[in-house]
Parts: C-alpha cells; structure tokens; sequence
C-alpha cells in the first residue's frame, strides 16, 4: 500500500500568500517555455442533463510534480466540483490528491499576474477590472503583488456586488478601490485591465483601449465565448497560456479570426515562452498587449505542489492509502 495527503479546502486555508502563488506560477510557465509538456483542456458536454467534465494536465520538471484537474461544473445544482492528483515527476507515485476548490481563484489569479508582469507597462498603477467574484478577487490580490497599483476601478452589472467587493477590497490591498457604473468607465484610463466574468459577449469596447494598456482576459474558455472584441484581439501583441488553446476555446481569438480581424498567426507566443525569455514581451510602452488565460495544467500543478510542500511542513491533511498496480491487479 502506498499512503497519500489528502488536502481539503479547509487544510489549504492560508497555507501561502499571494505572491507566493505568483512565483510558483511564475517558475511553472518558465518551465513550459523550456519544453515542459501541457495540453489544453478536455471537455465532455452532457446535454441531459446539461453540465460538463473538463480537465486539463501539466509536467513541471524542475518543480518535480504533475498532475492537474478533473472537475465538473454545471448539471442540476450548477455547481462545480475539483478533484487535483498531484505526482511525482521523478519516480510517478502519487503524492497528494486536493480539494481543488480553494485554491482555484489562487491559481488563475497567479496566472493573470505572471501575465501582467511579463506583458504591462512596468510603470503601471491604474487598474480596470470588470467582474466582482471569486476570480475577480483573485485577479487583483495577485496584481497587485506585482505591481504598485494606486487605483482600482471594478465594474459588474449588479451594484450590489462591485460595492460589496470595493467594501471588501479597499481593506485588503493599498490601492484605492473604487465601483463604477460602466465597463466603459473601468476601461478608461486604465493601465492594465482584466476582465474576470462569465459573459458571452464582449464587456467593453476595443476602442475605449490607451496606447501601452494591458490587457487580460481570464473568463473565457469556450469557442461561443467572448470577453473581449475582434477590436482589441487585433490591435494586441497576443499571448495565449497555450496554442493549443487556438482551435479549441479562445472564443475572443477565435470570434477575431472568424470576422477577418485578425489571421492563424496572430498569436505572438505563448506565455511561457515569454516568461523563459525565448520570445520578447512589450517592446515599448504605447504597444497593447493581450494575455489570454484560459486555465492549464500548468498553473494548476505548480500550486498544488506548493500547497503540498507547506502541508507536509506543518502536518496537516488526511493520510489515505491506495494501492499501486503491482498490488492491486489480481495474478501478481
């Protein structure tokens, strides 16, 4: 028998910081960069009743895990539910099976921050950002790990909900936070911009965009689905989390290419390519540049292993015992 970690979301709580996050993230995409392998998502859609399985899986040599996520999402309670299996990369044992709920936003939101910090303006202080969930949460407080916002303008249809999350925000970050009534009036003036929602269609307009914004979309996953315009996809230096992504859910990409904005090309690296230093990020400070995170193995496996490392370090989570093929399967 071979015992693994369990880690529920409560064993996860406050295990690390955000810009603790970032840098494992961080140190995740410089490895995809060097050839580390990841693919985009799977995803089976069951129309009766309706809902999804997806997942998507990553091998980060260098931070010696792999492994990555199952979840469902949708069906009667139009919930979710994350399932992590973390490996070891050297020898293939399981090491840890997570909760992957908690550490969601953590994770994305890390990931949106790698982004800033390769693609905007090092200058930087302004943010737009359209959405006030649990993702929009985690956009910002990794944001703001890597660079010194001074302001903070959030947009979300219902008033009730950006105000609640200015309210919450405001106390948490050193940024002024402030509610907007517009998308329109988060974009303006806005050094970087992040859009974290669950729209269709895009949720401002390309044109609203300043010479040197950046630009990251994160709530977008599906061919049908497009945060952001043919416009702004056009007018960016482009950089998906994964090409693979390309033929398969960049709705905004994919919505551009359909209207002829932009060709198969368009797509200046990947991020992680960036991130190792094999593809130049902004090269000067009028250029728009857009990051797109579509959720990858990537970032998935390089939190969990930090979340197992601190784990084993303080003692916490459920020993479970599994068994290896060679003990399990009868005849051996």
């Amino acid at each position: 028998m071979t015992e693994i970690r369990y880690l529920s979301s409560p064993d996860l709580a406050g295990l690390a910081s955000p810009a603790e996050y970032v840098a494992a993230v961080r140190a995740g995409y410089r490895q995809r960069g060097e050839g580390a392998p990841a693919e985009p998502r799977t995803r089976l859609d069951s129309e009766t009743p309706q809902g999804m399985l997806t997942g998507y899986f990553a091998v980060l040599p260098e931070t010696g895990a792999m492994g990555g996520y199952t979840y469902s999402a949708g069906f009667q309670s139009r919930d979710a539910h994350f399932v992590l299996p973390l490996f070891d990369a050297d020898g293939g044992e399981l090491l840890a099976l997570l909760d992957g709920s908690l550490l969601n936003p953590f994770k994305t939101g890390a990931a949106g921050a790698v982004g800033v910090d390769a693609l905007a303006r090092t200058d930087a202080t302004r943010l737009g950002l359209l959405g006030s969930g649990t993702q929009a949460r985690g956009q910002l407080l990794a944001t703001a790990t890597v660079r010194d916002l001074e302001h903070v303008s959030v947009y979300s249809p219902t008033a009730d909900h950006r105000n609640g999350f200015v309210a919450e925000m405001d106390d948490r970050i050193d940024a002024a936070v402030e509610a907007v009534s517009s998308g329109a009036d988060a974009v303006t003036g806005a050094d970087i911009v992040v859009t974290a929602t669950t729209a269709s269609d895009p949720v401002f307009d390309g044109d609203l965009l300043d010479p040197g914004t950046h630009v990251t979309v994160m709530g977008q996953y599906h061919p049908d689905r497009a945060e952001v315009d043919p416009e702004t996809v056009a007018r960016a230096t482009y950089v998906p989390d994964l090409r693979g992504r390309l033929e398969q859910d960049a709705g905004s990409f994919l919505r551009a290419l359909a209207d002829g904005a932009v060709d198969e090309d368009h797509a200046h690296a990947e991020l992680g390519e960036v991130v190792a230093g094999r593809a130049p990020g902004r090269t000067d400070d009028t250029e728009i540049t857009l990051f797109d995170s579509g959720g990858t193995g990537i970032e998935t496996v390089a939190a969990a292993k930090l979340l197992y490392d601190r784990a084993c370090e303080a003692g916490v989570g459920t020993m479970l015992e599994l068994s290896p093929a060679s003990e399990a399967f009868p005849g051996r």
